[in-house]
C-alpha cells in the first residue's frame, strides 16, 4: 500500500526514468549472465510500473528498451543454441509478450478511472453526484475548522422544471439540466464544487468564499440561466439559497439542511429568488 502510494505521487517522467533504469541494469545482468539464467520475470515490474503509472506509450517505450536488451543478449549467445535463429525468436516472443502485457495492464487503469469518475459523477449533467459533494464539503468542513476561513455554500432549484417535462418532453427537460449545469460550471473556480443533488437540484461549494462575493457570484448564474431559458422557450426560473459558514457546521447533514431550507424558503416566497444567509448570525442582526 505504501509503495502504490509513493509511486502514485511520482510524475510520470521520474517514473519512466526508474522503470528505462531498472530495465537497462536487468539487460546488463542478462548479458553478464547469459541465456542459462533467465531474468523475464525481473523485466515484468518495471514494465508493469511504467504501463500502469505513466501509460500506454511510457509501457511500450520500456518494452522497447528491455527488447534491445534481449536482441543483444541473443546476439551474443546466438552460437550456443543449434541453430542461431532459436535465441532471436526468444527474444522476440519477450518482446511481444511484454508489449500485450503493457497493453493490457495501461487499459485495465484507464478503465478503472473510468468507473472511479462514473461513479463520482451524475451520469445526465457531468456534474459531481451527492456522494462525492458530501466528500467535499466534509473536507471543506475540516479545513475550515483548522484555519479558521468561511466558505459558503449555494442551493439551486429550477422552479417550475415539471412542466417542461410535461409539455416539452423529457429530452428537453434533460437539455435543461445539463444546461443548467453547464452554466453553474462555468461561472464559478476550478476550485468550487457543483454537483447535482437529485431531480432539478444543484449545489456549487464556494471555499473560502464570503457572504458577499457567493451573492456576486450567484446572481451571475442566474442572469445567464434565466437568458438561456428564454432563448429556448423554457417557462422556468430559478430560487437559490445560499448559506456562508463563518464558523463550520458540525457536520455536512447540518449545512445541507441549512442551504436546503434557505432554497425553499426562496421557493415559497414566490420563486425566481435567492435567499442568503450567514452563520452564525452577527450579532446586529439577531
Amino acid at each position: 500500500m505504501w509503495l502504490n502510494s509513493f509511486m502514485e505521487r511520482r510524475s510520470r517522467p521520474f517514473v519512466v526514468a526508474a522503470a528505462l533504469l531498472l530495465v537497462s541494469l536487468l539487460g546488463l545482468l542478462d548479458h553478464l549472465n547469459g541465456p542459462d539464467v533467465s531474468l523475464l520475470i525481473f523485466y515484468v515490474v518495471p514494465i508493469f510500473a511504467a504501463a500502469w503509472y505513466a501509460g500506454r506509450a511510457a509501457g511500450f517505450l520500456t518494452c522497447a528498451v528491455a527488447g534491445l536488451a534481449w536482441f543483444a543478449v541473443a546476439h551474443a549467445s546466438a552460437g550456443h543454441f543449434s541453430n542461431p535463429l532459436i535465441a532471436y525468436w526468444n527474444a522476440f516472443v519477450r518482446l511481444g509478450s511484454t508489449l500485450i502485457l503493457a497493453h493490457l495492464v495501461a487499459s485495465f487503469r484507464r478503465s478503472l478511472a473510468q468507473e472511479r469518475e462514473l461513479a463520482r459523477t451524475d451520469y445526465l449533467t457531468g456534474a459531481f453526484n451527492g456522494r462525492s459533494f458530501a466528500e467535499a464539503a466534509e473536507a471543506e468542513i475540516n479545513r475550515a475548522r483548522r484555519h479558521g476561513h468561511v466558505f459558503s455554500v449555494a442551493f439551486l432549484d429550477v422552479d417550475d422544471f415539471k412542466l417542461v417535462n410535461d409539455r416539452l418532453g423529457h429530452s428537453a427537460g434533460d437539455r435543461l439540466l445539463r444546461l443548467t449545469a453547464d452554466t453553474v460550471r462555468a461561472n464559478v473556480r476550478a476550485v468550487d464544487v457543483v454537483a447535482r443533488l437529485g431531480g432539478d437540484e444543484f449545489a456549487v461549494l464556494m471555499p473560502e468564499t464570503d457572504d458577499r462575493a457567493a451573492q456576486v457570484v450567484l446572481r451571475r448564474i442566474r442572469r445567464q440561466l434565466l437568458e438561456a431559458a428564454r432563448r429556448e422557450g423554457w417557462p422556468v426560473t430559478f430560487s437559490a439559497g445560499i448559506i456562508t459558514w463563518v464558523e463550520p457546521p458540525p457536520s455536512v447533514d447540518e449545512m445541507l439542511r441549512a442551504a436546503d431550507e434557505l432554497m425553499y424558503t426562496a421557493k415559497r416566497h414566490g420563486k425566481d429568488t435567492v435567499r442568503h444567509e450567514v452563520s452564525p448570525r452577527p450579532a446586529h442582526a439577531a
